[in-house]
């Protein structure tokens, strides 16, 4: 293993030691409306990837105010760090309007937490595979 790899591996082994949190990172299914009930019925959602992973604000967000609705809406952003390893069901990719829900934290308010993801950073020399995410509540 050159010094590069190691170095690396190092990093990525660290990296993990933070990953406190676990997560599920899925796509929700295609909703479809049941004529009988009037009601709007969601699919089943795709799950990409269970597992631990790192929940962390970003430090230099400050939050966006939206409407949604008729209703105002506060964005914050989040950076969620799986392990570099982390690999997704087969012709899968990450994309923006899938989501990440916190299973389980040493935060006890975190767990329930849904995240949307806005985009993926990809990086060979990287400690771990980030996914930025926004909290729309």
């Amino acid at each position: 293993m050159n010094g590069l790899a190691a170095f690396l591996a190092r990093g990525r082994t660290a990296h993990e030691d933070l990953m406190s949190d676990r997560v599920r990172l899925f796509r929700p299914g295609a909703e479809t409306f049941d004529r009988e009930t009037g009601a709007t019925v969601p699919g089943v959602p795709l799950v990409l990837y269970e597992g631990m992973a790192r929940v962390r604000p970003v430090a230099q967000a400050s939050g966006t105010e939206e409407q949604a609705g008729e209703r105002e809406v506060r964005l914050l952003d989040y950076e969620v760090a799986l392990p570099f390893a982390t690999e997704l069901p087969a012709g899968e990719r990450v994309a923006p309007g899938d989501q990440v829900e916190v299973l389980a934290s040493q935060d006890p308010r975190m767990p329930g937490l849904t995240l949307w993801v806005t985009g993926a950073e990809v990086s060979g020399t990287a400690s771990a595979w980030r996914i930025r995410t926004e909290d729309r509540t």
